[in-house]
């Protein structure tokens, strides 16, 4: 008998370890992300996958650098299996950091174009952003602009806000101009922009165009979306700066408007890589893009899909022609440059 009760505690023993229980079968499935975004329709999308599927979806929320450190220190024992960040530089340095995987999709790859996604499939593309030229119609005609060059121009002298160069869409701004212009062309464009700044930067995107609503300044450079928030805003006041400004896509005769991505990759210690896959699959696919373009404003990157009706309105753009991987190449030295010319 005694011998039969250790065989037993042994097998029951053996069964705990593994998950299961008598006559159970353990068929729960979870996924942990590590994201810096900030969304209530991500969190949406992620209760849809999960009620598809089957498969939780842990998130885990903090900033960009924070979550690439945390990766790096934690290494094989992470519990993250999908990382998602709101930029291509941050994606890049990950990557460069060996803390992602390369994943073979084809749904994947029909559903982003090989602009928004690495040439090595370690990161995809979720949504695009535009960073434009944001003004007061008032104060300035749209005949007025052309390119972010012709903001160092000394007619705008006081009139352009931004936010600061420790802010990663201004960062990935300016190693988009080194990618395509150069160390000395790029080191002019960012002395001349701070000699116009009416102000030094403080704020978010969002303050920037109040800035403009208030004549503090009469432009802005800022990203799409936040006029897309602002416009169905519950802050009334947020609500009118919107309605009050305009877009402006520069740089369409030449080198196109700069634009960034928020994208997934799968993490090279991830225990449950299949589920990641089907995650990122079910994120780019044409139901989950909408709901992105719609909630969001931002452009989806699923060419299936359309942008959202405010977004269509400001009309069609033409990009930047660079891969998106330049964006964390130069981003070194684009925080060098904006540092020694003096942008705040």
């Amino acid at each position: 008998m005694n011998k039969f009760i250790l065989i037993l505690s042994v097998f029951l023993t053996g069964l705990l370890l593994t998950g299961c229980t008598l006559g159970v079968e353990n068929d729960e499935r979870a996924l942990t992300v590590y994201t810096d975004r900030h969304y209530d329709t991500d969190q949406e999308l992620f209760d849809q996958f999960t009620e598809e599927t089957g498969i939780a979806v842990n998130v885990v929320k903090a900033g960009s650098d924070e979550l690439i450190n945390r990766l790096r220190t934690e290494g094989a024992d992470t519990a993250a299996d999908v990382f998602i960040v709101a930029d291509a530089g941050r994606l890049h340095q990950a990557k460069e950091n060996d803390l992602l995987q390369a994943v073979e999709s084809d749904v994947i790859t029909a559903n982003v174009p090989a602009n928004y996604r690495d040439v090595d499939n370690q990161w995809f593309g979720l949504t695009v952003r535009a960073r434009v030229i944001v003004f007061h119609p008032d104060r300035v005609s749209e005949d007025d602009l052309s390119t972010y060059e012709d903001l160092t121009d000394p007619k705008w002298n006081g009139r352009v806000v931004v936010r600061s160069s420790a802010n990663i869409y201004n960062q990935s701004l300016i190693a988009s101009f080194l990618s395509i212009n150069g160390e000395s062309a790029t080191r002019s464009f960012i002395a001349g922009l701070v000699a116009n700044f009416a102000r030094t930067p403080e704020g978010n995107d969002r303050d920037q165009a109040k800035a403009v609503m208030a004549g503090l300044a009469d432009v802005a450079i800022m990203n799409t979306y936040y006029m897309g928030k602002m416009a169905n805003s519950s802050d009334p006041y947020e609500v009118e700066v919107a309605n009050a400004l305009r877009v402006f896509f520069p740089n369409q005769d030449t080198t196109g408007t700069h634009v960034n991505i928020s994208g997934a990759a799968v993490t090279k210690h991830s225990d449950n890589v299949a589920e990641a896959v089907a995650f990122i699959e079910f994120l780019t696919s044409p139901t989950a893009q909408a709901l992105f373009a719609e909630a969001n404003y931002e452009y989806p990157v699923n060419p299936d899909v359309d942008a959202a009706e405010l977004l269509e309105s400001w009309g069609d753009f033409i990009a930047q022609d660079i891969p998106l991987t330049d964006l964390g190449t130069f981003a070194q030295e684009a925080t060098i440059l904006m540092d020694e010319e003096g942008w705040n």
